[in-house]
């Protein structure tokens, strides 16, 4: 990241952000989301990362993918409202921080382990984030559609933790690959979903 940013900079570009991408797993903890935390394996890299970015007033870039974490948990633990955001009220209460959906709690859940790491300026960008529609537990066209489109309205507000702060957020993905059918668009081109982006 240092040796992009210097080749960068020495082109004229010092404009452009580098950055990299983490998952979920980069986490030892994260349930509630305040006493998120970087697993310890991953510390000696995380810390110099996040040194990197504070820096360089670059954001750290998160897979966040709250349909993982309910087919890990089977459909038991994770009710699919909290999920797909459509609970109708608070489902986990973190101190003064109230999540009525997955996908706050697993950006606060960063946020907090970002603050341990000397990270709390550092702002998360989410790369990824999406719902299948076919082939896996609880992947259905409907699902996925009630997924993305409240994704897209929820971003804008911020997190509890980070409360009218929007999100830059980026959907996975346009197209289904091989194996993986969360795409907007079937590999040929038919829309799936007629999904405002406004």
């Amino acid at each position: 990241m240092r040796n992009i940013e210097r080749a960068l900079s020495s082109a004229g570009l010092g404009k452009i952000k580098v950055s990299t991408v983490v998952t979920q797993t980069i986490l030892a903890k994260s349930y509630p989301p305040s006493i998120g935390v970087f697993h310890q394996d991953a510390e000696p890299y995380i810390k110099s990362i996040v040194q990197f970015l504070a820096v360089t007033d670059a954001p750290l870039l998160a897979n966040v993918h709250p349909y993982y974490a309910y087919q890990y948990e089977g459909g038991h633990n994770i009710a699919i409202s909290y999920a797909l955001f459509t609970s109708p009220g608070t489902v986990v209460k973190d101190g003064s921080y109230n999540y009525q959906n997955l996908f706050d709690a697993m950006v606060d859940a960063l946020y907090a382990a970002l603050e341990r790491a000397d990270g709390e300026n550092v702002r998360i960008v989410v790369a990824e984030s999406g719902w299948p529609w076919s082939g896996m537990m609880a992947a259905t066209v409907e699902n996925s559609r009630t997924y993305y489109e409240n994704l897209i309205s929820h971003v804008g507000q911020g997190t509890p933790r980070r409360p009218g702060v929007p999100l830059q957020t980026y959907l996975y993905s346009m197209f289904d690959e091989d194996c993986k059918q969360f795409g907007l668009f079937c590999h040929d081109k038919k829309a799936l979903h007629s999904i405002a982006f406004s």
